[in-house]
Formats: structure tokens, sequence, C-alpha cells
């Protein structure tokens, strides 16, 4: 499969491109642009957040000797915890070509496509909500990445495991040890998609909110299936945006208190009874 992402450098010359037509609907003066603007802002922010994961995975290149003694440490944890190993989970695949394939494409295709449909979603449907979620989600992607930045071997590149996107020609890697493939801890794959299953189950109430926990569970599973990610880089993950959920509602509560502090509570005054002695300061 020829990988048909864009690099660190055309994400970030995209994201230029994109705040330059923000600024220039924002100042135009019809109606229509000034619709659209918004639409422009949040693909500005996205493609920003995709210019700086592709780029943390060149920054990892400093040290990859350590990444496959990182994921062996991994394993031994999994190995302790009573997780089930990849290896397990990846034999109930490899015997079914088309189900291998199929999980490959998932992989390659729905991590940001999925993100795409949800926010656009999010955006036009949700829109009150939108700002604290894409506030979450920036945050998420962003800790993830600084994490990144100390590089963990996949499981596919030890020894014991498929990999089964090069092994049917549908790897969306470089060639050769690449550094990209060493951002294996934790798994954005697995912090986008449990965010999109959570926001979905919360802010709506239509039977389809379910394609997101579905979508969820489908994840987690392929991306251990294909050797991409181990037990524990989901289970980061999961923590990770869990603390940036909190940490960003707990911010916003402090922001409305210094911003628009509530009015301080009217002190009783009992009312004076009739034939009550006068107040004696009065």
């Amino acid at each position: 499969m020829h990988n048909i992402a864009l690099s660190w450098r055309q994400a970030a010359v995209l994201t230029v491109a994109l705040a330059v037509m923000y600024l220039w609907l924002r100042v135009a003066a019809s109606s229509m642009a000034r619709k659209v603007a918004p639409f422009a802002r949040e693909a500005c922010v996205i493609a920003g957040l995709y210019s700086l994961w592709q780029l943390a995975g060149e920054l990892s290149v400093t040290g990859t000797a350590g990444a496959i003694g990182r994921a062996e440490w991994i394993e031994r944890v999994e190995h302790d915890l009573w997780l089930p190993t990849e290896s397990s989970v990846q034999h109930l695949l490899t015997d079914h070509p088309l189900l291998t394939q199929g999980a490959n494409l998932y992989y390659a295709s729905m991590h940001f496509g999925a993100l795409f449909v949800f926010l656009i979603w999010l955006f036009v449907r949700h829109r009150p909500s939108y700002p604290p979620v894409r506030t979450t989600l920036a945050l998420t992607t962003l800790v993830c990445l600084l994490i990144q930045l100390v590089p963990v071997a996949p499981p596919r590149l030890l020894s014991g495991y498929v990999d089964t996107a090069a092994q049917y020609g549908q790897s969306v890697y470089s060639l050769g040890f690449g550094a990209d493939e060493l951002s294996a801890m934790p798994s954005v794959h697995v912090a986008w998609a449990v965010l999109i299953a959570w926001y979905a189950a919360r802010l709506s109430s239509s039977r389809w909110r379910w394609i997101g926990a579905a979508h969820a569970v489908l994840t987690v599973l392929v991306v251990v299936s294909t050797a991409n990610h181990w037990w524990l880089d989901g289970i980061v993950a999961v923590l990770v945006l869990a603390t940036c959920a909190w940490a960003r509602a707990a911010a916003a509560v402090l922001v409305r208190r210094f911003i628009d502090p509530r009015e301080p509570a009217p002190v009783h005054v009992p009312a004076r009874r009739e034939g009550a002695l006068p107040d004696p300061q009065r």
C-alpha cells in the first residue's frame, strides 16, 4: 500500500494555508465567508495536530536503540498482569486472509476517517459541545505525542509476531526501521476511538450513536491483532484521555469562576414584628 499520508512539513504548510484562509474569511464582507470561517479554523487546528503527530515520529529517532528493550519490558509486564498475549489474538485473524486484509485497511483508513466524520457531525449537530471536545482531543493528542518521544517498538517488530500489513503489501510505513514505527506507546488510535465512542454516546440519543462504541471495540481489536500496538498502549491512551478530559473540565470551572464570579449571597435580615422594640442602633 502506498503511503499517501502527508509528512509533517506538508501538514505544516497546510496548517499555515488554512490559518491564512481563516483570517481572510474573518475580514471578508460576505455573510457566506463568515459562515465558512469556523470550518477553516477547525480544519487548521486538526492539520496542526496532524503535523505535530508526524513530527513526533521523526523526533523519536534520537533514541531508537532502546525501543526494542522497552517493548520487551511491556511484554513482560502484560504477562505479569495476566493479559492475553497479542500473538494469541493474532492467531484468530491470520488464518483468514480476507479478515486480515480488512483489519489492515481499517487500521490504515479509519483512524483519521472516523475522527473527521465525528468532528463534522459534532460541529454541525452539537456546536455548543464542539469547543470542549475539540480541546480535550487536542490535549490528549499532545500528551500522547510527548510520551511518544520515548520510542517503543510495536509487537510486529519483535520475533513471535506477524507484521500483517507487510505480509499483504498494505503497510503504511516506510521501508526499514523507520522512526515513525516506534511511536507505539501510547496508542493514539485507541485514544481517538474511545473519545469518539464516549462523546457520541453522551451527546446523542440516536441509536446510531453506538457506531462510536463499535468503532472503539474494533479499533482495539485491530491494533492488537495486526501487531501494531500492545494492550498497554491502549490502556495508557485511555488513562491519558480521561486525565485530559478531567483537566479541561476543571480548568473550565476555574476560568468561569475567575471571569464571572458569582454575586455574594445577600445577608438575611429578619423582618421586624409589629410592636417590637425599635432597633437601638437606629
